[in-house]
């Protein structure tokens, strides 16, 4: 079984950097705002985490 904190890459859909984001895969669903360690704006993270324990990141604009 993997780690139940995971770290993970994506880009910020505000500025278009790279950020890392730690993500608690213990919870199989979830959705929260955390703000761009590089711009600040609020980003809408939504995660999938597997049976396996891979999770599945996707970031967007705070209100899509």
């Amino acid at each position: 079984m993997s780690d139940l904190l995971q770290s993970h890459l994506l880009m910020c859909p505000y500025c278009g950097e790279v950020i890392s984001v730690l993500v608690d895969c213990s919870v199989t669903e979830q959705s929260y705002i955390e703000d761009c360690e590089v711009c600040c704006r609020p980003i809408q993270l939504r995660v999938l985490v597997s049976d396996e324990g891979a999770a599945q990141v996707t970031a967007a604009h705070e209100n899509e």
